[in-house]
């Protein structure tokens, strides 16, 4: 699933590519993904000038003077930038014209994403106004983490991927994040102290920066605005790396499910 940094990596491709053009028409060939794309949606965008291109957690905020178009890419999603000569593919389910020709096409093999429209302000949507601080703001910091954790029985790791405590920390940057700080995903999160806080607040920045850096990682379903795959897998230093050997110590990496996601630690290292 793409995670922070690939839709991060995807603002900043189509960004310069569409940034303060004019929709000129909306394709819809597949109305249902994970909600219906809202009907009216092709009469309502066609002479809005796109005014900014932010992301919000997982969501693409293309906001107009009128309002906001919000798109998640759900598990396989992708954007990509074309000038219409590229054939139209199976699943290319929506087209948003500009008025210079250049095309934001929308790609979702398995259906999981979202095209949505709100008039009022983003940050009011049903989806958005619950959520967690960004993690690479000054708002999520070591005392905001440790408050967060207070009397939390539950593992860190589960209390770091929810969206409500900070947003976009998906499976793969907690297991890596978890890593850099020596803090075993396993651990009850109401057992971490200011200092545990600091080192994993600290690691997480580190982690989703370096990601956004590299291009998010490659999933088999991930590819960036220009259609290549991202290269943060090279560098993962646990997840997917199961009875390797831990780069540090040498001990082999394990693995375990929680929270039925599978987690990747090191014994040795993570305490």
């Amino acid at each position: 699933m793409p995670e922070l940094p690939e839709v991060e990596t995807t603002r900043r491709g189509i960004a310069p590519h569409i940034l303060g053009k004019t929709f000129a028409q909306v394709i819809i060939r597949q109305p249902g993904l994970r909600w219906p794309v809202p009907d009216g949606l092709t009469v309502t965008l066609p002479g809005l000038r796109l005014e900014g291109v932010e992301r919000r957690g997982k969501y693409l905020l293309l906001s107009t003077g009128a309002g906001t178009l919000l798109i998640h890419l759900g598990m396989s999603g992708n954007l990509r930038i074309t000038d219409g000569q590229q054939a139209v593919l199976k699943h290319d389910h929506a087209d948003f014209v500009f008025a210079d020709r250049t095309i934001l096409r929308f790609n979702d093999q398995r259906r999981f994403g979202a095209i949505l429209w709100t008039s009022e302000p983003a940050e009011r949507h049903v989806l958005l106004s619950g959520l967690g601080p960004e993690p690479l703001s000054d708002r999520f910091n070591a005392q905001f983490l440790l408050d967060q954790c207070l009397n939390r029985r539950g593992p860190i790791k589960n209390l770091i991927m929810d969206s409500h405590v900070v947003v976009g920390v998906g499976n793969i940057y907690a297991s890596e994040s978890l890593f850099m700080a020596g803090v075993h995903p396993n651990r009850p999160a109401g057992a971490l102290d200011l200092a545990d806080c600091l080192r994993l607040c600290e690691a997480i920045k580190t982690v989703l920066q370096w990601a956004i850096e590299q291009g998010g990682t490659t999933l088999r379903d991930f590819v960036n605005a220009e259609g290549k795959p991202g290269y943060f897998q090279q560098s993962l230093a646990v997840y997917g790396r199961a009875g390797q050997a831990c780069l540090t110590c040498a001990e082999p990496i394990q693995q375990l499910k929680i929270g039925q996601r599978a987690s990747y630690f090191c014994g040795a290292c993570q305490s």
